[in-house]
């Protein structure tokens, strides 16, 4: 046999190697009964969305206990009676489906307040405290006109689904229920707030060529439903009266639930920190990191906005005298939009580039 025919077989070729066993120096070949894992030098190889997550401080399980406290309140809080207003005791709860409505922001508060206590995913739990938190303040200021300071000016007023005259108010414990559960959302905000600079957790970036798209259209839902809250999402209709005698139809405008702007002295500013507050999540949720972050910035406004055109849905079904508005509509479509954007950051998990290999960085060195 010639001599070129009895060359060495080349370290791999044929699946030999300098050992002599066949196979082992196959690079990325899966072992047995096992998976082949990515090669990280290869090529245009995708990176992975490796999440790092540092030692989870005590401030950031604090955060997640109050925010969890917090939402079994509120949770506590849907049943018994919220007000008597007139005499008349008023509950946010007439059957199950205005019970699933009512139940949705405390048990999501719940879900992310048990995660953020255990120290999973921190910054998400911390991001959603932080922009619940935010949005507590002028509902809490809100809260404590409508049991307290809502006498001294008698005005027709929508709460928990009933057309009242607010001449006298009697507190209820739903009302207490509600209170304390604000309360402990603001506390978990400003815990979650101090201990977000302190919490590690990074990853490689997956979502930053969308987070342009995602702040754009946070931004215009997020004045969208700063719109829609001005104005009732559930008020009374106007009628038109028929004169008999002469035929002549009139229009006679019934007086409706105040907007959110349109309250007077406590209220009134609450309602002018809800609508900054929301305006400034909805701008700062799509540039939180890591991506997780985002997802729970955008969670809290999802929440918000869905449970309040809900709300109004519930309002219009469970009162005669009510109708559901244009407003209220928008808003239900504003959180269902905001749930797509929030799942638009949640699956972006694609990779942010091809990685070079060893011999290509070499090389561009090397050339340099």
């Amino acid at each position: 046999m010639p001599a070129r025919d009895r060359l060495p077989a080349r370290p791999g070729a044929g699946g030999a190697s300098p050992s002599g066993r066949p196979g082992a120096a196959r690079k990325g070949a899966p072992r047995r009964g096992g998976t082949a894992r990515p090669t990280a030098g290869r090529p245009g190889a995708a990176v992975p969305d490796q999440l790092v997550v540092g030692t989870v401080p005590l401030l950031a399980r604090v955060a997640g206990g109050l925010l969890l406290l917090a939402g079994l309140v509120g949770a506590a809080a849907v049943f018994p009676t919220y007000l008597v207003v007139g005499g008349q005791p008023i509950g946010p709860v007439a059957g199950p489906v205005s019970a699933l409505v009512a139940l949705l922001a405390p048990l999501a508060s719940v879900v992310v307040g048990a995660g953020l206590a255990l120290g999973r995913v921190p910054r998400l739990g911390l991001a959603y405290a932080s922009v619940s938190g935010a949005l507590a303040v002028g509902r809490l200021l809100i809260e404590v006109h409508q049991g307290r300071g809502s006498t001294t000016r008698a005005a027709v007023d929508v709460l928990a689904g009933e057309r009242v005259v607010t001449s006298s108010v009697e507190i209820g414990a739903g009302w207490v229920l509600g209170v304390v559960a604000l309360a402990l959302t603001v506390l978990a905000g400003v815990v979650a707030l101090v201990a977000w600079g302190r919490t590690v957790m990074e990853d490689a970036g997956s979502l930053d060529p969308l987070r342009p798209v995602l702040a754009g259209a946070s931004v215009l839902l997020g004045v969208g439903a700063v719109l829609c809250l001005a104005l009732p999402a559930a008020d009374v209709p106007d009628r038109v009266v028929v004169d008999p005698a002469t035929g002549l139809e009139t229009v006679v405008t019934a007086q409706g639930p105040p907007g959110l702007l349109e309250r007077p002295g406590l209220a009134l500013l609450g309602g002018l920190l809800l609508a900054g507050a929301l305006l400034l999540c909805a701008v700062t949720a799509p540039s939180l990191r890591p991506r997780l972050g985002a997802v729970g910035g955008l969670l809290g406004v999802t929440v918000f906005v869905l449970a309040s055109g809900l709300g109004g849905l519930r309002d219009a079904r469970h009162s005669p005298d009510l109708d559901w508005t244009v407003t209220g509509a928008g808003l239900l479509v504003l959180g269902l939009a905001l749930a797509a954007l929030t799942a638009v950051a949640w699956r972006a998990r694609a990779s942010a580039g091809p990685v070079a290999t060893d011999a290509e960085r070499f090389g561009s060195a090397a050339q340099d």
